[in-house]
């Protein structure tokens, strides 16, 4: 599986009129597509920092929806006022426990990997790094992405039940992250915490 996200930074007060175009222009056109699994949007209305992430069943497909792909892309960057950047991911890891509700929130951890390490930090993400985060309160399903095809970038992607929960569980994620980091071979670029506005990936589980 694979898919392409598109790093929006919009201004805040566009943030529900990027939501809305999202959801009953961008979807509905996605899905005419070939190889379309779904898509999510996070968002975080206060910086007005959105991702949307579609997913692909294949690496042709996603190629290949590129050119139907950026025209709907560039009108919902006007939708959200504000910059667009894309980058192009192999979806290494999925691990659900049960499906995202309304109110739901994702914190994400980008991090800068070795490439030659890259499969042994898969396997120590599925072996180590998945079992403690399925501890954290109000945990519902988290996710490993690899840059693609450079393999030097990968994102974390955890999805918790509530901001409350997560909030909760934050200095428990903090520990958990200093202390796994090193062993999984990357470092930590970034993190952030989003609000699930759209959640409609579909991805099957990939552990």
């Amino acid at each position: 599986m694979y898919a392409r996200s598109t790093t929006i930074q919009a201004q805040p007060l566009s943030v529900e009129i990027g939501i809305a175009h999202i959801r009953d222009v961008v979807m509905p056109s996605l899905q005419e597509i070939d190889g379309f699994v779904g898509l999510s949007l996070l968002v975080d209305r206060q910086s007005g920092l959105c991702i949307a992430t579609s997913s692909w069943e294949s690496l042709p497909a996603m190629r290949g929806s590129a050119e139907r792909v950026a025209p709907i892309r560039d009108r919902a960057g006007l939708m959200f006022d504000g910059s667009v950047k894309v980058e192009e991911w192999e979806i290494a890891m999925l691990r659900r426990d049960h499906r995202s509700h309304e109110g739901a929130c994702v914190r994400a951890t980008w991090l800068k990997v070795v490439p030659g390490q890259v499969n042994r930090s898969t396997d120590f993400y599925r072996m180590f790094v998945l079992p403690e985060m399925e501890g954290l309160d109000g945990f519902c399903s988290a996710s490993l992405m690899i840059d693609h095809p450079a393999c030097r970038r990968a994102v974390s992607c955890s999805t918790f039940d509530s901001m409350d929960a997560m909030a909760r569980n934050r200095d428990q994620a903090t520990e958990l992250r200093s202390r796994r980091v090193r062993d999984l071979g990357a470092e930590v670029v970034d993190v952030a915490e989003f609000e699930l506005a759209i959640a409609n990936l579909r991805v099957p589980e990939l552990v």
